[in-house]
């Protein structure tokens, strides 16, 4: 395969990550008994980031950041899960920055039945204000977090507020930028002769989907993706992929329109961070 050569985003990005992280082949298939259905499939270690900041949200983190940066914002406020991948990486790398960050999480949890281990204990240890709300609550997180930036204004910081996920025309941005780094590691004959026929990603606030389906077209490494949602459904990621879509390529006016997107609700968990019986089996 020869990727395409697109021209160079033009929109600023920090250098955070530790990439390119490396793309292996797995033999999980043939474990499980599967070797008949001759698929040959690959895994983006993209786990490998970074330190105690590592996983894929730092890639978007890299392009918001900067834009934080730009606005000399002096606190970063975002949101997720209690044990947030994303909140966890956007606390290591405020402080990093010099920068303070608030965290709104959710949980049914008092702050006294907080577990101290994984990322709550990480946020904590890099000096994190942790804001708890219910999931009732979380449902108008957006409201939310506009009303501590508004508080925190009031007590003279420039706030700037991250969605969940680091999901936006901006951060996604940062998945556009991956699916290059993909196609030069195909070129590079790291990863066998592609293009690939598909490219499959966990999908839980819809930002990476959409770049990655941007990035795949962008750089001819496949015509389609398949997005797992882990939450939600098919017509919620539809909307939210298709708004996001379009900031990205309002930001960057050179992209193309994306790969073909499918958005698979049919493996999700009872709920967030728990797996079903067939899962399990797995």
């Amino acid at each position: 395969m020869t990727s395409k050569t697109p021209a160079p985003l033009v929109t600023p990005r920090l250098s955070l990550a530790h990439t390119p992280t490396p793309i292996v082949r797995t033999r999980a298939l043939e474990v499980l008994g599967l070797a008949d259905r001759k698929i040959d499939l690959w895994i983006k270690r993209d786990d490998a980031t970074g330190g105690p900041e590592a996983g894929n949200k730092i890639r978007k983190l890299e392009f918001l950041l900067a834009d934080a940066q730009k606005k000399n914002a002096t606190t970063l406020v975002t949101c997720g899960g209690i044990q947030s991948n994303h909140a966890r990486a956007t606390a290591v790398l405020a402080a990093q920055l010099g920068l303070k960050s608030v965290l709104m999480l959710r949980t049914t949890e008092a702050m006294d039945n907080l577990p101290t281990t994984g990322n709550v204990l990480i946020d904590r240890m890099v000096g994190a204000e942790t804001c708890l709300v219910t999931p009732a609550e979380y449902r108008d997180r957006a409201a939310q977090m506009a009303a501590i930036a508004k508080d925190l204004e009031a007590d003279g910081q420039r706030p700037y507020v991250i969605p969940e996920g680091g999901s936006n025309g901006l951060g996604s941005l940062g998945y556009v930028q991956a699916m290059e780094e993909v196609a030069a590691q195909v070129d590079a004959g790291a990863c066998g002769a592609g293009p690939f026929d598909v490219v499959i990603h966990a999908c839980g606030s819809g930002g990476t989907a959409a770049g990655v389906a941007l990035g795949a077209a962008r750089s001819g490494i496949a015509t389609e993706v398949h997005a797992m949602a882990v939450c939600d459904d098919v017509a919620y990621f539809r909307e939210v992929t298709e708004r996001i879509i379009g900031e990205s390529r309002a930001l960057e006016p050179t992209l193309p329109v994306p790969a073909r997107l499918v958005i698979d609700d049919r493996e999700k968990g009872p709920r967030y961070g728990v797996a079903n019986d067939d899962q399990k089996r797995l």
